[in-house]
């Protein structure tokens, strides 16, 4: 990396994600606090599964968790785009832990009923939702524009590692001692709580402009009106949803499929470690596949695969097939999530950021909790093989769906356009950083008098050369990954 115009006093590389404190401290902060959401995630599906093996029973525990992505998430952006994010972030993980303890207390006593397990699964996904959103906007306030796209790839991964400790970590502890699981996630959260004191970068969200509505419902609908002027945005929500009800099902689904064929939680817990890793792997290259083919072709491509797997699931004639055709399921998840998630942040000025995201997870993740419903009656109601063969037939027609949307040369023209604006946006905030930087070292140069302001390399090389220099050095350094 070139030397020109980096004061001593700053860490080399500054660009890399793993020489960022801030970045570090958000990333594993919210890492270990998705770690205990996984654990009770299986865990509230066993507890009840195992105990009266009705998949209904099971499903309204599900219903419950994905309520709020239907009804906390709206007011939940436009609230976290106006409160502090740091203290946002530290009440949710103290409301959480008050809450998942007392299902550690009540499984402990032999005391679980339904509606407090329901309860608790609502208010647990919706302080976790307004979590993310704060964290999520927060990591663009401490990451350069260039490293837009590796952050999102890290946290996604960061969500798939979770997934691959704590679902098998919730099932074994769940083998040990029913209320295990709950104590593991009540530690976890605990430990993201006293992450974020550390954090030393304001994350407040950007005061309100002058022309900014002020009331909820105004900025609920501000934030609408940001999401409904991007068409292909439109179209792609309008498939995740879709494909997000059936995962429900293929969820659900999963666990039947290993009772049935004689297997045991651990089993399930295996399994979800394979999806993880596949989902993980899928999100780390994903910025491979963006770079060469775009979000549109990974929509397209993403969805036929898809259309391709699902059906075979009820055809899978032992656990080790079926746990590759999930694994390959959950790979293009993986790749999905980050071009869905770094399409939206990428767009979205910072002040919108949290409604933005509120409102893609509405659209895309909303039906959730219908879905979760839909996913028991089916299961309860058919044979696997048939249910399977069902959501196969259902993904076909969303695949084709996603050709007809986003196939076509208006949506390749559109896709350059949208890639190209983005490049001079990023471009225009590189220069803007780099002359801030170069003004700051005049000034101290100038406050440090004549007679250092001739000593050698006490002052910046100004002028174009040195811009490109200066441009060129921070530019190398993004190869570093993260």
């Amino acid at each position: 990396m070139s030397a020109v115009g980096h004061p001593a006093a700053t860490s080399p590389q500054p660009g890399r994600l793993t020489g960022n404190r801030d970045f570090l401290l958000l990333w594993v902060g919210s890492g270990v606090s998705a770690l205990g959401s996984r654990a009770t995630s299986i865990s509230y599906t066993l507890l009840v599964f195992w105990s009266t093996g009705s998949a209904t029973a099971a499903s309204l525990v599900t219903f419950a968790a994905l309520l709020p992505n239907l009804v906390t998430q709206l007011p939940a952006g436009a609230l976290v785009d106006r409160w502090d994010r740091r203290r946002t972030m530290v009440l949710c993980n103290a409301g959480r832990i008050v809450a998942i303890g007392s299902v550690a207390v009540a499984v402990a006593r032999d005391a679980v009923w339904l509606p407090h397990l329901m309860a608790v699964a609502f208010v647990e996904a919706s302080l976790g939702i307004c979590y993310a959103l704060a964290e999520r906007a927060a990591v663009f306030n401490v990451v350069p524009a260039e490293r837009y796209g590796a952050a999102t790839a890290a946290n996604e991964s960061r969500a798939n590692a979770a997934s691959i400790l704590g679902q098998p970590a919730g099932t074994l502890l769940y083998a040990l001692t029913r209320w295990a699981p709950f104590g593991f996630a009540v530690l976890m959260h605990l430990v993201s709580l006293v992450t974020l004191l550390f954090v030393r970068r304001d994350l407040q969200a950007p005061k309100a402009r002058a022309d900014e509505p002020g009331g909820l419902l105004a900025r609920m609908r501000e934030g609408f009106a940001f999401v409904w002027g991007q068409l292909y945005l439109r179209r792609a929500l309008g498939l995740f949803a879709a494909s997000n009800i059936l995962f429900q099902v293929l969820g659900l689904g999963l666990v039947v499929i290993v009772k049935a064929r004689g297997g045991s939680p651990p089993t399930v817990g295996m399994l979800l470690v394979v999806n993880s890793v596949l989902g993980m792997a899928g999100a780390m290259t994903s910025n491979f596949y963006l770079s060469r083919w775009g979000i549109r072709r990974i929509i397209m491509g993403v969805n036929i695969a898809w259309a391709v797997l699902m059906p075979l699931i009820g055809l899978a004639p032992d656990l080790v097939v079926l746990g590759a055709i999930f694994a390959l399921i959950h790979y293009g998840a993986g790749i999905s999530n980050v071009a869905g998630m770094l399409y939206v942040l990428q767009s979205a000025p910072d002040h919108l950021r949290g409604r933005a995201g509120s409102i893609v997870m509405l659209l895309s993740s909303g039906a959730n909790s219908l879905g979760a419903l839909f996913a028991g009656f089916l299961l309860d109601s058919t044979d696997i093989t048939t249910a399977m063969l069902i959501v196969g037939g259902a993904m076909g027609v969303i695949a084709v769906l996603a050709v007809l949307g986003f196939g076509g040369r208006a949506r390749a023209e559109a896709e350059r356009a949208e890639a190209a604006e983005r490049e001079r946006a990023e471009a225009t905030e590189r220069e803007r950083v780099e002359a801030e930087r170069v003004g700051s070292q005049r000034a101290e140069a100038e406050r440090a008098g004549p007679a250092d302001a001739g000593s050698p390399g006490s002052r910046p090389v100004v002028g174009r050369g040195a811009g490109r220099a200066g441009r060129a050095g921070r530019d190398g350094g993004d190869m570093d990954g993260i």
